[in-house]
């Protein structure tokens, strides 16, 4: 399997599977996307490189986060996925590599979310279709993948007291 074009070219807009986020999107109806472009975008709120979700406040959203896979950005990511998730009704659900050996698994995954893990391996797409390999055929990720999520579903009044 040919993985260069997927995953060697320094893009971090490789969008997450139509029928996957849709799937999800049934069970959390999301409401932030906070890192996409425009044109990717998989809710009418969300944020792009330009200005940078990182900074922003997701607080009593429904969010969906598909990070960079680029080295170095993952970390910060997950961080704020789980930083964002303490606030109240906040829910944070993510698509991220399955690295059990990291210390982003460690520090801010494990005991703190839910974990599910993806049956297979995700085909990325991009403007909408699935990225192809020189034969033509659906490309894999050439690594697990698995969804986490981090939820609070404390009432603000609750969270005032």
């Amino acid at each position: 399997m040919n993985t260069d074009a997927l995953f060697s070219t320094g893009k971090d807009d490789w969008e997450t599977p139509k029928s996957l986020f849709e799937k999800l999107n049934r069970e959390f109806m999301f409401t932030l996307d906070p890192c996409s472009t425009d044109k990717n975008a998989k809710t009418s709120r969300h944020y792009t490189e330009k200005n940078d979700g990182l900074t922003k406040d997701w607080g009593q959203a429904k969010v969906f986060v598909n990070p960079p896979y680029s080295s170095g950005k993952q970390d910060a990511w997950v961080k704020k996925c789980y930083e964002e998730s303490l606030k109240p009704l906040t829910t944070v659900v993510a698509l991220l590599p399955a690295r059990t050996d990291t210390a982003r698994f460690r520090n801010y995954i494990l005991g703190k979310a839910e974990i599910r893990f993806i049956r297979g391996r995700v085909v990325f797409e991009l403007n909408g279709k699935p990225v192809l390999d020189k034969k033509g055929r659906p490309q894999s990720a050439p690594f697990p993948s698995m969804l986490v999520i981090w939820k609070n579903h404390l009432e603000l009044t609750e969270a005032v007291k």
